[in-house]
């Protein structure tokens, strides 16, 4: 069976919707999984969320869900983060705010643990470093941990090392391995590694393996939405570039 991973939508609905194309056109999936940050810098939190609500089998919240319903405070969050997650919040319909109020930070399925972060700080924590992926193996017992939060595509293998993937041209196909991994989709609707096609990932828990994918959308309707909205130009110009 596929899996599609996808992560840190960001309130992006055109992303979202070419993504789901593009996994449409490509055979069968057997369940989609969402690690997090599905609202947050974007101008479709309500469509995004509701979307996801519908088609995903497996949801968690991230930091922007959390910041969106008044569950965590935005002190540490950038002035642009804090002032989208306010706008979020008063944009937010009843029924997602509730969905959002009920979704887990943690899951576990099969082979995978899902968090956003990480599995010891499931909000905070960005998973980068050598020494940030082999701490956390004491936080999971499943050979997988499927996580968001830096917006990167990475697959790191344990012991082997981290096999990263960025600004990839074509579609990566990499195994895991027999040992213990961690796998990021990249992001959807914000990606900051210099590609700004959505990025997003399957996985066949037959040939256990990785797909790490990236998809063209139309930024320019995206960024007029969030002109529309009030939101920050910053964060407006930086899906032109994915940084």
């Amino acid at each position: 069976m596929k899996i599609l991973l996808l992560s840190d939508i960001h309130a992006n609905l055109t992303a979202l919707e070419a993504v789901m194309a593009a996994v449409a056109d490509s055979g069968p999936i057997g369940a989609i999984w969402v690690s997090g940050d599905t609202v947050g810098y974007g101008p479709d939190p309500n469509e995004c969320m509701e979307l996801v609500r519908d088609s995903a089998d497996m949801v968690i919240a991230g930091n922007h869900e959390l910041a969106a319903i008044g569950k965590m405070s935005t002190e540490d969050f950038n002035a642009h983060a804090a002032a989208v997650a306010e706008w979020t919040q008063k944009t937010l319909t009843d029924s997602v705010a509730e969905y959002i109020a009920g979704l887990p930070l943690r899951l576990e399925q099969g082979d995978f643990t899902l968090v956003h972060g990480s599995p010891r700080d499931p909000v905070w924590e960005y998973l980068l470093s050598d020494d940030g992926f082999r701490a956390n193996l004491d936080h999971f017992e499943s050979p997988g941990c499927m996580v968001g939060h830096s917006h990167y595509q990475f697959l790191v293998q344990i012991p082997e090392g981290a096999a990263m993937v960025a600004q990839s041209e074509q579609d990566i196909d990499l195994p895991v391995g027999d040992g213990r991994f961690f796998v990021n989709p990249g992001s959807v609707g914000q990606p900051r590694d210099g590609d700004p096609r959505a990025a997003y990932a399957t996985y066949d828990d037959e040939d256990r393996a990785v797909t790490f994918r990236r998809v063209e959308y139309d930024i320019g309707a995206t960024q007029k939405r969030m002109e529309s909205a009030g939101l920050p130009e910053l964060l407006i110009e930086r899906l032109s570039h994915g940084r």
